[in-house]
């Protein structure tokens, strides 16, 4: 689960690490209150709360010295939608703006933490070119970026600290500094149950301190039951409306860009079905993981979703029935299928206990349900039905 910047920042003030002064704003009333309280003689920052990066360069983020620019560039932003590299073409809805004071650097730099599957460490990446290009200077120049892997029994050490002040080039007081904020973040990290915590950039202002300037805090999903505090904050209007369903059902959907329509019940198989399509010069259009215990009212929900797309062509199940049987798979599908009113083909794979009946059960069906024996003729069955074949 995403947070927007203001609620990252409000959790950094709590664990000390400083930010520029900033409100968040749903209205442009409210917006001019907080210019107005937010006075000072560097002007202000203007930027669109979306869960997505890029704002800067997809304008975002707009500085002004002028209090009565605020009302201009406020109505430009609130109820528009936001396209970055990030957000997909149809972009992000901006329902809030931050406003901040402006503060003058003398340097960025790029601070990161997340969590290193490959290495189950928790990971510092660090870079001494921070900003709106950290992508480019990661591509070309990986020389820049520093990675520090954190030992779970030792904790961040004091030594990894100075390791990145010095990669920095910072001065005695920053490297203080420094070592604060990366020991409050990865309090924060541990504490808040995070999967990734971001300052780009962390800057030097005129005084000589560091200030974080932005912060991006992405929840672990599996531990928001004990993050009942974050999970008040979700913002649902960030959510593509079909997975916001899909959440209310405790199905597992991501949109893709292809137009096969996919309903497996296992987070593995979902992927290996993908690739498969992939494999057979076909494209998936969503993952879509019904879970293990899956049931007839769970199936006509995930049917619901793949033809809300319009994209899809076809639609894929593949099942693999341990926990609940496959006759009972069958029937669910073909009672899905007749509420529904599926309009595209149906392509369905079984395989488990029972898997003879469910079979026997959709071929009795009176509906357009094509069974194939394994994945990859059911792959195969897929692509040429996308094809019009």
């Amino acid at each position: 689960m995403n947070l927007h910047e203001y609620q990252a920042k409000k959790l950094f003030s709590e664990y000390g690490i400083a930010v520029p002064p900033g409100l968040p704003a749903h209205s442009i009333e409210e917006a001019l209150r907080h210019a107005d309280s937010l006075d000072g003689p560097g002007g202000w920052v203007v930027k669109a709360q979306v869960h997505a990066g890029g704002r800067g360069k997809a304008g975002g983020v707009k500085l002004t010295r002028d209090l009565g620019e605020i009302e201009r560039i406020v109505r430009g932003l609130l109820g528009t939608r936001l396209v970055t590299k990030q957000s997909g073409p149809e972009g992000q809805p901006i329902d809030c703006v931050l406003i901040a004071k402006q503060v003058l650097l003398e340097k960025e730099f790029y601070l990161g933490m997340l969590l290193d599957r490959s290495k189950s460490r928790i990971t510092i990446i660090a870079s001494s070119e921070g900003g709106m290009d950290i992508e480019q200077v990661a591509a070309e120049h990986p020389e820049k970026i520093t990675r520090v892997l954190i030992d779970p029994i030792l904790g961040l050490e004091r030594h990894q600290c100075g390791r990145i002040g010095f990669g920095f080039g910072l001065n005695d007081l920053q490297r203080k500094d420094l070592n604060g904020i990366l020991l409050a973040l990865y309090r924060l990290f541990i504490e808040k149950d995070l999967s990734l915590v971001e300052i780009n950039p962390l800057g030097v202002t005129r005084e000589g301190r560091l200030l974080a300037l932005d912060a991006k805090i992405a929840v672990d999903d599996n531990a928001l039951f004990r993050q009942s505090a974050l999970e008040e904050w979700r913002d649902p209007n960030q959510l593509d409306p079909k997975e916001a369903i899909a959440k209310r059902y405790d199905l597992n959907y991501v949109a893709l860009d292809g137009d096969i329509g996919c309903m497996v019940n296992g987070a593995g198989l979902a992927m290996a079905t993908m690739d498969i399509i992939k494999l057979r010069g076909g494209a998936p259009a969503n993952f879509l993981d019904v879970g293990g215990g899956t049931t007839a009212e769970k199936v006509a929900e995930a049917f619901k979703l793949i033809v809300s797309d319009p994209k899809v062509r076809v639609i894929l199940v593949n099942i693999f029935g341990g926990i609940v049987r496959c006759d009972l798979i069958a029937d669910g599908v073909i009672k899905a299928v007749r509420d529904v009113g599926i309009k595209v083909p149906v392509v369905v794979r079984l395989e488990g206990t029972k898997v003879e009946q469910g079979r026997e059960l959709l071929k009795q069906s009176d509906l357009a349900i094509v069974t194939a024996e394994d994945l990859d003729e059911a792959a195969r069955k897929a692509v040429a039905a996308a094809r019009g074949g």
